[in-house]
C-alpha cells in the first residue's frame, strides 16, 4: 500500500510538472485531468492506510486535509480550461 501512495503521490506533481510545459491547451488539460486522476487514487491510499490502521487518526485528518486542497486545486483548473 506504501509503495502505491508514493507512486500516485509522486505522479501527481510529475504530471502538473507536464502541464506547465504542455504543448498546447488540450495537452495541459490532459495531463491536469491525469493528475487529478492520480490525487483522487492518493486520497484512496490514504483512507485505506487509515483504516487499516497503518495511520494514527492525527496523521490522516492532515494528509486528509492536504490531498482534498490538491484535489480542490487541480479541479479548478480543470474546469477553467475545459474545451
Amino acid at each position: 500500500m506504501a509503495k502505491q501512495l508514493l507512486r500516485c503521490g509522486t505522479s501527481i506533481g510529475a504530471n502538473v510538472a507536464e502541464a506547465q510545459k504542455a504543448q498546447s491547451r488540450a495537452d495541459f488539460y490532459t495531463k491536469m485531468n491525469i493528475a487529478m486522476k492520480e490525487a483522487n487514487e492518493t486520497y484512496y491510499w490514504i483512507r485505506l492506510l487509515y483504516k487499516t490502521e497503518y495511520l494514527s487518526k492525527k496523521g490522516f485528518a492532515s494528509l486528509e486535509r492536504d490531498i482534498k486542497e490538491i484535489i480542490a486545486i487541480i479541479t479548478a483548473i480543470c474546469k477553467t480550461t475545459d474545451n
